[in-house]
Order: C-alpha cells, then sequence, then structure tokens
C-alpha cells in the first residue's frame, strides 16, 4: 500500500506509442541530430512560457501585496492540487495511530466508515495494479489504471461515490453510468494535476542545481535529457514531427481521456469498493450474536416508467445502506471537496482552456459534449472573444466574504433541526400505516406512501444540499476574501464554476455572502439600503414606488432592530420576508448604520440588487420599439413601477367578463368565465407570463394555471382541466394583445430556425459581443461500454438535427444571448468607473452607495446594444451562410424612442 506512483514518467509525458498514434505524418524527417537543436529551442519555449505565467500573475492581481499574494498562491496551490494529497495522508495518518495505540480514534460517523474501507479498498487496487505491472491483467482499462498510487485512488473513488449519492437526488442511489464517468474524470483530473507538479518540480531541481554551480549538468538533469533526447529520436524516426513539437512547446501531450476510458476505471473502482466497503449494524440488544456486517453498497437495478410514454425504462444502479444514506446527511464537513472558492483571483481568461483555476480543469464554456459548439469557440480568433474575457474576469475578480453574523443565525437554526426560514426540517415524514381492509382504503394508502416517500427523498436531498453548503462555508469564514472564477453556457449567460455556495444560489448561499470590501453609504447609499430591504420583504411592497417603500422600512424600524438584535428570541419580524437570509443580512447592516455616529459614513459590505422587469419582455420590446410592450414592462418613466402580470391579469379579466355575458348554448366558454371571473389575479398568470418569452407552450401554460387552481380548492377533475384550458388560451389573447411585436419577432426567429433545421443544419448566430452560438439540438443514438460491472449505455450525438427543437429554442436562447451580453457589457463598464459588480443575469449587484452609477451605467448600456442593427444582422449573417434559402422579411417595427429607457427609475429597480 506504499506511495507507489505507478506509470508515471518524471516530467508528465506519456508513453512514445500514445505520443505517436495521436498525431499524423506530416513530414519525411530521419535525421537524429535536430535533436541537438529541438533541446535548446525547448528550453527556450519553457522560459518564455513562465516569463509568461509571472507576467500574468502580476496583471491578474492588482492590489494585493507581493509578499501578502505569494502566501495566498501557495494556499491556492494546496487547495487546488493538494486536496486528494492531504486527505490520502490524513488517512494513512490515522490507521498508524489506530495501529500503534491498538484503539480506533474517536471519529465522526463517516469518516471512521471511510478510514474502515481505506485499507482492504486500496490493498484491492494496489493488488490490481500489481497484476497490469506484470502483464497478467489485459484489460482495457488497465493503461489508465496504474497512473496513480492506490491510497489516493481510493480516496478519491470513496468520497466521489459518497458524494454522487448526496447529490444524485436519487435517495440513496447512484447510477452507474453517472458514478463511473465522474469517478473517472476525478482520476483523470488528479493524473493531469500531478503531472504538471512533476513537472514543476524537475524544473525546481534543475534550476537549484544551477544555483549550487554545479559545473555541466547535474546527474538527475543528464538523465532526463538522455530520456528526452531517446524520445524526440524516436518520433522522428517515426516521422512524427508534430510530437516533437508538442514537446518542444513544453506541453503536456498527454490525451484527455475518452468517455470509454473513465467509464471503466470509474467502473472497477465501483466494483472494487463493493467488495471490499462494509458496514456492521449496531447491536441488537435481544440478539444472542452481535450483528454480521453487511455491504455498504450494493449494485442492483431500477426501472423507470415515463408518462404518455410506453415501455419502461431499467439502469443500473449502485444503491448505498440505510445506515450509510443517514450518516451521509451530517458528513460534508468531512468530505473532499475539490472545487472551491479562490483565495487569489482567478487567471485572465485567454483560450478555450486557458484560465480560471491555477491548476483544476478550467473551461471557457460549458459545452456538455455539443463538438460543434466547442469548435466554433475554437476557432473564434483571441481579439474576437476578448470582450467576453474581459467580461469574466471582471465578475471572477469580486471579492467575497462570508457574512459570520448571519452564518452563526443559521447554525443555531439547523443545529436544532431546521424548519425556520425555508431550511428543511431534519426529520423524515412518518410512513403511514398501513390499513388492515383490501377496499379503497388501501388504493388511498398506496397514494399517500408515494406522496411520503416522495417528500422523504426531497428532504434527503435537501438537507445534503444544505450540508454541503455549510461545509464550504464554515471553510471560508475566517478568510479576509475569496473570488469566484465564471464560465458560461453555450447562450453566453455566466455562471460562478465553484458548485456549492456562490450568489447565483438560494436566499441561504446569498444571505451568508458579502462583498469582502466595504465602502461609506453616504447619502445615496442609506437611501437604497431602505429601498433594498422593502424589495427583500417583497408580498407587493416591492411594487410601490421607491418614496413608498422607504416609509415601509421606516415605519418597521423598531422591527428591524428587533430581527438585528434578537433574530431567534425577539418578534422573529424578518422571517415573513419572501428572502429572509438576505433581509435579515441587511436589518443587521441598516441597524449598525442608524445606530453608529453618522450613519452616512458607515461602511457597508451589503450587495444591493437592481432587477429586470421581465427582462425577456424588456429585450423584446426594445427590439421591436414596441411603446405598448415598453410602458408594460418599464423602459418609459413612470411614477410608481409597472406590473406586467397586474396588467395581464386585468385584460384576461376584460376578456372572462365578455365572454361571461355571452350564451353558454352559444358560447361554452360562458360558463367557464363565470366560474373563474373570481380567481383571476396577478398570481394565477404570472408563470405563463414569466415563461412566454422563454417558448412555453399552450400545454405547459395550462398545466401551470391548472397548479394554480389546485393550490385554490379547484379539485373536480372535469372542471380543472376545462378551465385551465381556457384561461391558458385567453392568457395568450392577452398576451399577444399587449405584446403583439414580442409576439411577432418570436415567431420571425422560429420561422427562420425552422427554414436553417429544414437543410439538417443547427441554428447559429454571434452576440453582439462575438461570441459564436451553436444550438447543439441534435437526436441521440447510443452505444455500449462493456465495463467490469455491466454494460454501459452511452448516448452520442447524430449528424441529424431536431427541427422541432431547434425552432422552439432559437427565440428563448437568442434572448438569453442579449442579456447576457447587456449584463457583461454593464459588467465592464462598471469595473472601469472603480465599481464592484455581481450579476445574476437580469439582476445586477453592487454597493448602496454606487446603486445610481450602476443604473445610469446599465440603461446606457442597454441603449448602445439595441441602437445596433441586431435583427437586421441576424438576418444578414442567415442570408450569408445560407445563399440558395429564403428566409421571411423582418416584422415591422414600432416608433419607441429607445433613449427613453435613460429616464425611466423602474427599468431595473
Amino acid at each position: 500500500m506504499g506511495n507507489r506512483c505507478g506509470g508515471f514518467c518524471p516530467r508528465g509525458y506519456v508513453s512514445v506509442a500514445e505520443a505517436v498514434s495521436s498525431t499524423d505524418v506530416e513530414d519525411n524527417v530521419s535525421s537524429a541530430d535536430e535533436v541537438q537543436e529541438l533541446l535548446p529551442e525547448m528550453r527556450k519555449e519553457e522560459e518564455k512560457e513562465e516569463r509568461f505565467r509571472r507576467r500574468r500573475r502580476l496583471n491578474a492581481n492588482p492590489g494585493i501585496g507581493s509578499r501578502k499574494h505569494r502566501v495566498l498562491r501557495r494556499r491556492q496551490v494546496k487547495i487546488e492540487a493538494e486536496a486528494w494529497e492531504l486527505a490520502t495522508k490524513e488517512y494513512k495518518e490515522l490507521l498508524k495511530d489506530m495501529c500503534e495505540h491498538k484503539l480506533a480514534p474517536n471519529l465522526p460517523y463517516m469518516k471512521s466508515l471511510f478510514l474502515g474501507w481505506f485499507e482492504p479498498f486500496t490493498d484491492a487496487i494496489a493488488k490490481e495494479q500489481e497484476l497490469i505491472r506484470t502483464g497478467k491483467s489485459r484489460q482495457a482499462y488497465a493503461p489508465y489504471f496504474d497512473l496513480l498510487p492506490a491510497d489516493k485512488m481510493s480516496v478519491i473513488a470513496m468520497h466521489q461515490l459518497a458524494a454522487i449519492v448526496m447529490t444524485g437526488g436519487e435517495h440513496g442511489c447512484a447510477r452507474v453510468m453517472t458514478a463511473a464517468c465522474m469517478i473517472g474524470g476525478a482520476i483523470e483530473q488528479e493524473i493531469r494535476i500531478h503531472n504538471i507538479l512533476e513537472k514543476t518540480r524537475k524544473k525546481k531541481e534543475k534550476a537549484d542545481d544551477s544555483k549550487n554551480g554545479v559545473e555541466g549538468e547535474s546527474p538527475v538533469v543528464m538523465k532526463e535529457q538522455e530520456n528526452l533526447r531517446k524520445k524526440v529520436t524516436d518520433l522522428i524516426k517515426k516521422q512524427k514531427l508534430p510530437a516533437v513539437r508538442k514537446i518542444v512547446k513544453g506541453k503536456d501531450d498527454s490525451k484527455p481521456w475518452n468517455v470509454d476510458a473513465r467509464a471503466k476505471v470509474g467502473s472497477r473502482l465501483i466494483e472494487l469498493l463493493l467488495q471490499t466497503a462494509y458496514i456492521q449494524p449496531p447491536c441488537d440488544q435481544l440478539a444472542d450474536t452481535p450483528s454480521e456486517p453487511r455491504p455498504a453498497f450494493v449494485h442492483t437495478s431500477r426501472t423507470v416508467s415515463y408518462e404518455n410514454k410506453k415501455g419502461a425504462k431499467k439502469y443500473g444502479v449502485i444503491q448505498c445502506d440505510p445506515l450509510v444514506l443517514k450518516g451521509l446527511e451530517k458528513t460534508a464537513r468531512h468530505m473532499v471537496i475539490p472545487y472551491m472558492p479562490m483565495l487569489v483571483p482567478p487567471l485572465r481568461w485567454r483560450g478555450f482552456d486557458k484560465g480560471a483555476h491555477l491548476f483544476l480543469p478550467s473551461y471557457f464554456m460549458r459545452i456538455h459534449g455539443a463538438k460543434q459548439q466547442r469548435e466554433a469557440v475554437k476557432r473564434a480568433p483571441r481579439k474576437q472573444l476578448q470582450p467576453v474575457f474581459e467580461a469574466l474576469d471582471t465578475l471572477g475578480n469580486t471579492k467575497w466574504r462570508v457574512n459570520k453574523s448571519v452564518l452563526s443565525v443559521v447554525d443555531r437554526i439547523w443545529s436544532n433541526g431546521g424548519c425556520l426560514a425555508d431550511l428543511v426540517d431534519h426529520s423524515d415524514v412518518p410512513l403511514p400505516e398501513k390499513p388492515e381492509t383490501e377496499d379503497e382504503a388501501l388504493l388511498k394508502w398506496k397514494w399517500k406512501l408515494r406522496a411520503v416517500k416522495k417528500e422523504n427523498r426531497e428532504r434527503h436531498a435537501q438537507r445534503c444540499d444544505i450540508e454541503l453548503k455549510l461545509a464550504v462555508a464554515r471553510k471560508m469564514k475566517d478568510e479576509e476574501g475569496f473570488y469566484y472564477p465564471h464560465n458560461i453556457d453555450f447562450r453566453g449567460r455566466a455562471y460562478p464554476m465553484h458548485p456549492y455556495l456562490n450568489h447565483l444560489g438560494s436566499d441561504l448561499c446569498r444571505g451568508i455572502l458579502e462583498f469582502a470590501e466595504g465602502r461609506p453609504l453616504g447619502k445615496s447609499g442609506l437611501r437604497w439600503l431602505k429601498i433594498h430591504i422593502a424589495n427583500l420583504f417583497a408580498g407587493g411592497v416591492d411594487k410601490l414606488s421607491y418614496e413608498g417603500r422607504i416609509a415601509f422600512t421606516e415605519n418597521h424600524l423598531d422591527d428591524i432592530f428587533d430581527s438585528a438584535d434578537k433574530p431567534l428570541d425577539g418578534k422573529r419580524w424578518w422571517l415573513h420576508a419572501e428572502d429572509p437570509f438576505q433581509f435579515l443580512a441587511v436589518c443587521i447592516n441598516l441597524t449598525e448604520a442608524l445606530r453608529s455616529s453618522s450613519p452616512e459614513t458607515y461602511i457597508s459590505h451589503i450587495p444591493v440588487h437592481q432587477d429586470g422587469s421581465c427582462n425577456g419582455l424588456q429585450h423584446y420590446a426594445a427590439l421591436g420599439r414596441d411603446k405598448l410592450g415598453a410602458a408594460a414592462v418599464n423602459l418609459v418613466a413612470g411614477e410608481k413601477p409597472a406590473d406586467v402580470y397586474s396588467g395581464i391579469a386585468a385584460r384576461v379579466l376584460d376578456i372572462m367578463r365578455r365572454d361571461a355575458q355571452k350564451d353558454p348554448d352559444v358560447s361554452p366558454d360562458a360558463l367557464r368565465a363565470k366560474e373563474l371571473i373570481n380567481q383571476v389575479d396577478r398570481k394565477l398568470v404570472k408563470q405563463t407570463v414569466m415563461t412566454s418569452v422563454y417558448g412555453v407552450t399552450y400545454i405547459g401554460a395550462r398545466d401551470q394555471i391548472k397548479r394554480r387552481l389546485k393550490e385554490r380548492g379547484i379539485t373536480e377533475e372535469s372542471d380543472i382541466f376545462g378551465c385551465s384550458c381556457y384561461a391558458a388560451k385567453v392568457t395568450f389573447t392577452a398576451l399577444g394583445e399587449m405584446f403583439e411585436a414580442a409576439r411577432s419577432i418570436m415567431n420571425w426567429l422560429g420561422d427562420c430556425a425552422k427554414i436553417i433545421a429544414s437543410e439538417n443544419e443547427p441554428v447559429r448566430w454571434t452576440t453582439p459581443l462575438g461570441l459564436p452560438v451553436v444550438q447543439p439540438y441534435r437526436k441521440l443514438g447510443t452505444r455500449s461500454i462493456k465495463t467490469s460491472l455491466q454494460v454501459l449505455i452511452l448516448q452520442k450525438e447524430t449528424d441529424k438535427v431536431m427541427v422541432q427543437r431547434q425552432r422552439t429554442a432559437f427565440p428563448p436562447n437568442f434572448v438569453h444571448s442579449l442579456d447576457s451580453s447587456h449584463m457583461m457589457m454593464t459588467a465592464v463598464a462598471c469595473k472601469r468607473a472603480g465599481l464592484n459588480f455581481a450579476g445574476v443575469h437580469d439582476s445586477y449587484w453592487t454597493h448602496a452607495c454606487d446603486v445610481d452609477e450602476m443604473n445610469r451605467i446599465l440603461r446606457e448600456k442597454f441603449v448602445e446594444l439595441y441602437e445596433t442593427h441586431i435583427l437586421e444582422n441576424l438576418l444578414e449573417s442567415f442570408e450569408k451562410s445560407f445563399p440558395t434559402l429564403s428566409f421571411p422579411p423582418l416584422p415591422d417595427r414600432g416608433d419607441f424612442e429607445l433613449r427613453e429607457v435613460l429616464e425611466s427609475p423602474y427599468f431595473f429597480n
């Protein structure tokens, strides 16, 4: 079980055979004399690369003292590169301590389980590696299985499988396909990190040797050069000059693993863990003998059937023991989380996989296997992508910290069982008792049992999720600050790369996070903090004018002070807010400011949000220069914010009143209109209006309204179905009347997409910031991968596009690419103006004192975006790409004056 390094090459280069297999014959070169020229050139390339890295580090980290930055960077390297190393070391030390003292250490439940599995699992991996090394095992996974020490592989596999069971939403199950690929991917990632570290270590040794004044080359360097010379000679003899060039560039020439390799390595590790991981049930006091250990994980299968589809689908799962499942809910603080917020600003983006983290793999775009999108981004010149790179760098350079006051309240609630401020209950819902009768009561019991089990599955997933979020918060709470590197989805929308605790998350996450940099409130900031409190309280207060919101806050100052002073022991007014933890954070901040000797000079760290009013419809109104639509979504000035949902509800009510007057014998909708008149309000139509710009179908709208009617006690199936059908139809009519221009643009975009997709081509366009977008929707085929555990069925893209999906997805995707462009333009302009900025799609955040300046900037950038000929440019690009196709003319535009947005106080509010 020693710390073996398997098949590692000291500089991180894979075998010659693998390097050769990835290249093509280019030139007929056979002279080994070139090697003498290549080695000095290689050293120059490496020195040049090192100088570039040093320059980039300095550029990426303005404002941090060089000594302090070096300390933080060393810690960041440890976090990224040594997470699994440190966990492995800990388990080995615990085992050693246990053997020496003949006592089991007093560990938390799951940690003790991991420790119990660690040694037998490691031994099983080491045995497998020995078989591979001696040539007795020639399995397909063999070339990949012996590249890491067995102990490190065991720690990675144990923790990754546990994490998948925690977060997979399958209640104690992990799909074999998902688990195998994730574990295999984690192993590959660790091998790459090890390669980089080995390469760095060798460079350091080389530098140390030259510093010590060794004449000529040290034995280490001479041996290394001899090996490299031999490798280069072999490659040249085999006419593989591209592989030689890779070495000259000083790059790691190992190829990324394919899905088959990841799946096979992951499957074999899961299989070995199943054979070696056991759990000891608690002793039964009534039994004569102690209970037998049982497997911690079992390989089984599940069958799932889909609504409206014939047949069912069977898939393999890893089911964990109930005791393990229970332990996992409380174990997040003992899990290894490789992706953590960064202690130093992320590296600047300069390519598809160049930027963000120091060692961990970082990709500019979340591709999810779409080859054409990846190729389009890789082909795009760096200069073209520079505006997007700069925006992501801006978002990634915003420094955050943990709000300790809010975290302590969360910890108190969570340790007392949850169930407050939208935190899930620690307990499961008790299962209903089975009735003894065999009649209708049994059927009701089965339905109730199914509902309770579903509720308990959801509670388990929520508990695991909260534990992971709190684990990260506790690890980061004493840090002066940290950063979230960002990347984008294929439409250009930006997301933090850290998955658990970030500002895109729930109210819990947002309440726990605040800006690390504080700024004095000033008169403007104090005003915006009061408005922000009203916005977070919501419940209609957020629809008042700004003065109305300030009055609400000032009328509730006693409640605000009580919430800040005694959050859990006072009146708990803060729990009535729609976003309770964010609300509590601002209550504490405002209380401290108002009690200070000078509220306007009080330093605030709270991010204040400005949100778009039904932002998708705002973009459509600007595209169509639609006066009526613009007024409905606050593109024009008003005394108080227009509420588009209330506006649509009012139109729906007018239509229903007209229908209710009709003769029921002639108009079948008359009775439904009479029944629904008293049910129409903004809540009934809100979801349908919100999703209308994202292509919600009639059936989708019907189901949304049906859920709202059920909540109101209308349960008769025939009535509720007919009423929801009618209400959906009327809502679409009202939307069409109020947003006629939006509807015509949506239809035009859909028609263009259909024409393109009918040629078996995906819809592609370039965003105003230069990002190439290719819609990924293709028909999926399957292929089988035979692993040691089971045959895995893998989905793969075919060459056939999904015409209907390309058509329906294009309008919402296009609008998303526009809202992301607006956010990125605003982010860069805010950075240049000296503001801190964070973006959550159509919600823009900055310090309270800077909200007025950010509001000016975001309005100017919106006007700048839509003063370009967006639809004309799109049509021109389509006609250029498909000269033989005929596209419909652009829809008519209205006469809305775009610059009115500059004077609209509630455009973002």
